[in-house]
């Protein structure tokens, strides 16, 4: 089973920017002298929910799934019987993977790029289904994914051995 390596690293990133912000208000209403019980539940909800919207999904993937956990809700799909692979474009781009059972994962690319292993698994597995017939569109959406990995893993080993 291989999982995103920076999941740890990101959720304390979110939990900082929730206790800075929490902080701040704290010190700007208690600098003010204008600090109540009331004021302090509403900055304590108001940097709960800014650490929900921070807080990154934790991507794991073995033989023939992919699996996306968020705080409450858990999804996964059969990464060997996809069915589609798109990417959104938006604010923030997303790959949303769907298979032959029903079921939808959203997930930034991103993630893949950094974790060549887990795009390994996910290529496999996509392979596998455009073998069996089960994927019927988005294999560019897969190229693109994959020129993007390769092209920051290049990127990695340049750097690492002083070549770029």
């Amino acid at each position: 089973m291989v999982h995103d390596r920076r999941w740890a690293g990101d959720l304390i990133s979110a939990i900082r920017c929730a206790a800075v912000l929490l902080g701040l208000l704290f010190l700007i209403d208690w600098g003010a002298d204008t600090l109540s019980l009331r004021r302090g539940a509403l900055w304590s909800a108001l940097a709960a929910l800014l650490f929900l919207l921070l807080c990154p999904d934790r991507i794991r993937a073995g033989e023939g799934w992919l699996s996306s956990r968020r705080l409450l809700v858990t999804r996964r799909v059969r990464t060997d019987l996809l069915v589609s692979v798109r990417c959104l474009d938006g604010i923030t781009q997303r790959l949303v993977l769907r298979d032959a059972l029903g079921e939808r994962i959203e997930l930034d690319p991103r993630v893949l790029v950094h974790n060549p292993d887990l795009w390994h698994r996910l290529h496999e597995d996509a392979r596998k289904s455009l073998t069996l017939g089960t994927l019927l569109c988005g294999t560019t959406a897969l190229d693109r994914v994959s020129e993007r990995v390769e092209r920051e893993t290049a990127e990695t080993v340049f750097r690492v051995s002083d070549l770029a």
